[in-house]
């Protein structure tokens, strides 16, 4: 578990984020409904992104670009209920001049609920592919080899 559940924290190279599973997140079933799982791996992967030292927002309003999800391959395994605690985890994959590859997984304990392959695309504010900020890409080469952080 992360020292900030709140926001998440890195474990090595994994990315964990917690989400507690509300009535709102549900269907009548009691049961989340599908769709809250992308919402949820989109809260993860900006918290991975932020604490690893990413400032997406800085990067959008200076006209640099932002991430626009390129392609998501998702399968559900289990479901999660109301009131469950789940955790949500991310690890960077790969990545190349204009895109972002991570593999995310919703798990609830050692139950694998859900798990995705995503590809995040860095786009200009026209929404065409542009090249990631360069300090980017070594963040991204750090994340790969299993360490988050810069070496001191």
């Amino acid at each position: 578990m992360p020292a900030d559940a709140t926001h998440g924290g890195f474990d090595g190279g994994v990315h964990r984020f917690a989400i507690t599973v509300y009535f709102e997140d549900t269907d009548l079933s009691g049961v989340v409904y599908h769709a809250n799982y992308l919402r949820y791996m989109e809260r993860a992967r900006s918290e991975m992104l932020a604490d690893a030292g990413i400032d997406q927002r800085a990067a959008w309003e200076a006209g640099t670009g932002v991430y626009a999800i390129r392609s998501l391959d998702i399968v559900y395994h289990a479901p999660a209920r109301l009131g469950d605690r789940l955790m949500v985890e991310s690890r960077l994959v790969g990545h190349g001049a204009a895109y972002a590859r991570v593999h995310q997984r919703v798990i609830r304990g050692d139950a694998l609920l859900t798990e995705a392959k995503v590809v995040a695309a860095f786009v200009s504010s026209e929404g065409r592919p542009t090249r990631q900020p360069r300090a980017w890409i070594g963040i991204f080469e750090r994340l790969e080899q299993g360490s988050p952080r810069a070496p001191q």
